[in-house]
């Protein structure tokens, strides 16, 4: 069997609905589940980059949380590395480094040094590997005299860079991404781009997924895309499969066409 950097087959989750107070004590749809992905399958190669695009609420978030442990799948199974996320979610994190625009998650009023020494030592890489790790991510990213400074002094560019400096410390083998750019000026936007394609992705060889709502992004950066509706995969293939298949001149009126097409047929 080939040996894929990521797998998820069949993958379902559903979560209870949101009845509080007295009405979940008897109220009919509390016994009522919402499906966020059903029967999601696909497979990630390594060296490979495949983004994520859809709606809000299509399942992207969901997906990217399972397969970072935080959440269980309600039915199928997923692997890393050949680890199965539910069954062996400890040696899951060990292969894979994840990265959201949405939160960085350090302590401000501590430096970019000593926020990576923390999750270095959170992720229990001894003391010497952690100071090489940090000099190799400090050269790759760029960021030299900024280590020094108190996270909160950086702007929200160079704090994505230390994001994705804290992501690779591990030297993970699966990059996880949510929105990555978002909050991103333009030519931050570009840099960030530009840091994944020519080092993460060109130079490692790491395994890319990443969720974005920015096409021109996608399209830059994927070898292929996932689109997704209703938390179901409704196409799978590169931008300009998608487009053949579709019948359409742009990404956009890719995901539009399948999107419209799979309402159609719910109906």
């Amino acid at each position: 069997m080939k040996n894929f950097a990521l797998r998820a087959e069949n993958l379902e989750k559903y979560f209870p609905p949101a009845v509080t107070g007295w009405r979940a004590l008897w109220h009919p749809e509390s016994r009522l589940t919402v499906p966020a992905l059903r029967g999601i399958s696909f497979a990630l190669e390594h060296g490979e980059v495949l983004a994520l695009v859809g709606a809000n609420g299509a399942g992207k978030s969901t997906l990217l949380r399972i397969l970072t442990t935080l959440l269980i799948p309600t039915r199928g199974r997923a692997e890393v590395c050949g680890y199965d996320v539910a069954r062996e979610s400890a040696k899951v994190r060990l292969q894979i480094g994840y990265h959201t625009g949405a939160d960085a998650c350090f302590y401000s009023r501590l430096s970019g040094r000593e926020n990576l020494n923390l999750f270095a030592g959170l992720n229990n890489l001894p003391a010497k590997e952690t100071a090489r790790r940090i000099a190799e991510l400090s050269d790759l990213f760029g960021l030299g005299p900024l280590l020094d400074r108190q996270v909160r002094t950086l702007s929200t560019g160079n704090i994505h860079r230390l994001g994705l400096a804290r992501a690779m410390l591990h030297n993970p083998s699966v990059l996880l991404l949510d929105e990555p750019t978002r909050s991103l000026d333009p030519l931050a936007a570009a840099e960030f781009r530009r840091f994944l394609r020519e080092q993460i992705v060109g130079r490692h060889g790491t395994a890319v997924l990443f969720a974005s709502h920015t096409l021109s992004e996608v399209e830059q950066l994927a070898g292929r895309v996932a689109v997704l509706g209703g938390g179901r995969i409704l196409g799978c293939d590169t931008p300009a499969g998608l487009m053949a298949g579709a019948g359409a001149e742009t990404l956009e009126q890719s995901m539009e066409i399948l999107t419209h097409r799979a309402a159609r047929e719910a109906q």
